[in-house]
């Protein structure tokens, strides 16, 4: 398979993994998680893991692939009955696409074990495994949520508390993390950073209690959504009972917030995160595209998936009708590969064929979420001409992408971001479109303002905000745990 052909369609941004966890009353935690995370696969496709929790059980059953393709019926059959599961789907951004990447994690340490599933990425996941490797840890993987185990393990062990060595190990974790982790005593813990990067939500049933990277997981198992988990809050679950709460971690030193991109593409629709409805943010960032970039054209037409709330927006306020411009073959997969050139260059037609009979001889609104480097909104907009479109006119729904990102969204390469090396319109020639308009940063502001956090807009702004910079040593005095700076 030539994998510079595939990524070359799939420029889509993605974003690290998924994490769930549930704490019951009855032993039907395997089959609970399992569903949620089919619900959550949208956030990560490269990996699957079910890690269980009982009296004397850990166990962890975890490899590459979609979730249904790591649990078969066969395997699900044997995962022991458990009142505690922890799941977790993977993207890679940090660590190659290998089983011992997988999450959750299983770490021992001298006095219990701990599972841990993770989103998002630890920035100084190599000095911390350096510092750690100094202390007799050794490590199966290159994934920093590994690192994040071990370092919770070395903390606990040593301050003979996993509240207190969670605590004690987030005050060294610079990034991203959303944990959820259950360990030796029957817990299930939640957690979330300081800055609120990544999201992570509570829901209750007659079973018990659940946490997830978004409502829609436990909405779909039958948990009503009770809150989100506050940024640097640690909350703790016992026998399908809450039994901890209020714990803090500390105030990062600069405030940043949750990774916009959240509401403009991550997220389901049918998800709500920090207070907002991602469908409402998506269809309020169409409103302000037709604001402020306004034309006269026949329809509106949005790209799958993440494109269709915001055109209905961008409808709603220019009263241009919606329509569905494509047709989208869902049942592709990860099988589809492209040998030749040509292949590839007609490749988007087998995932998003346009539907002639409503695109021939139209003015055409084009809504889209992104173009980060301009190869897959080159073809899209082909394909409608060549169906017969008269015009296409680009809107997208983030401004334009400039900055790596550092807290797990796979933006590597600021050279290859096509809004580094061309104008607005430069672009717009590129792509082929009629015009192009990116809504601005204060209009997806705006779009989002009934979120409870500030937001994280770095990749648009450059301004990476709440990343701390003073490294850690361990360091043990007695049976007290205390950090110093370096």
């Amino acid at each position: 398979m030539d994998n510079e052909g595939h990524m070359e369609f799939e420029q889509k941004l993605r974003e690290e993994c998924a994490v769930f966890g549930c704490s019951l009353k009855t032993d039907e935690a395997v089959g609970i998680t399992y569903n949620s995370l089919l619900s959550l696969q949208h956030r990560g496709q490269e990996g699957a893991g079910i890690a269980v929790v009982g009296e004397n059980l850990f166990v962890c059953h975890k490899d590459v692939g979609l979730v249904s393709e790591v649990f078969s019926k066969r395997v699900l059959e044997k995962i022991p009955p458990s009142r505690i599961a922890l799941g977790h789907v993977r993207y890679s951004t940090t660590g190659g696409n290998v089983r011992e990447n997988c999450g959750p994690f299983i770490t021992e340490y001298l006095t219990g074990r701990i599972a841990t599933a993770h989103n998002g990425n630890i920035t100084n996941a190599q000095e911390l495994r350096y510092q750690l490797k100094t202390q007799g840890l050794n490590f199966n993987s290159s994934s920093d949520s590994e690192v994040i185990s071990s370092l919770i393990a070395f903390y606990a062990m040593n301050c003979k508390s996993v509240l207190q060595g969670i605590v004690m190990a987030a005050n060294d974790l610079r990034g991203a993390f959303s944990i959820v982790l259950a360990d030796s005593e029957n817990r299930l813990i939640a957690i979330r950073d300081p800055n609120g990067y990544r999201p992570l939500c509570i829901g209750k049933s007659g079973l018990g209690f659940a946490v997830a990277s978004e409502s829609c997981a436990l909405e779909a198992c039958g948990f009503e959504f009770i809150r989100d988990v506050l940024p640097g809050e640690v909350i703790a679950f016992e026998k399908g009972a809450l039994v901890s709460e209020g714990v803090k971690l500390a105030e990062p030193a600069i405030r940043g917030g949750l990774c916009i991109f959240e509401y403009v593409y991550f997220s389901r629709p049918d998800s709500t995160v920090d207070g907002l409805s991602v469908y409402e943010a998506r269809h309020n960032m169409g409103r302000i595209l037709a604001e402020e970039f306004p034309v006269e054209a026949d329809i509106v037409c949005g790209v799958p998936d993440s494109g269709l709330e915001a055109a209905q927006g961008y409808s709603e306020y220019s009263g241009i009708p919606v329509m569905s411009g494509f047709v989208k073959n869902r049942y592709i997969g990860r099988s589809f590969i492209y040998p030749t050139q040509s292949e590839r260059d007609s490749a988007v037609r087998l995932k998003l064929n346009p539907l002639t009979a409503n695109v021939k001889g139209k003015r055409i609104v084009l809504v889209d979420d992104s173009i980060v480097r301009g190869t897959t909104s080159e073809r899209i907009v082909s394909s409608l001409k060549l169906a017969g479109a008269k015009q296409v006119h680009m809107r997208i729904s983030s401004p334009p992408f400039r900055h790596t990102c550092h807290f797990g969204t796979d933006i590597d390469n600021e050279d290859k971001l096509i809004a580094n090396n061309m104008s607005i319109d430069e672009i717009r020639q590129k792509i082929g479109a009629d015009s192009l308009g990116y809504i601005s940063i204060d209009g997806l502001r705006k779009a989002c303002n009934k979120c409870s956090l500030s937001f994280c807009t770095a990749c648009f702004t450059g301004h990476v905000d709440g990343v701390a910079t003073s490294k850690h040593i361990f360091e043990l005095e007695g049976n007290q745990c205390q950090q110093k700076h370096i």
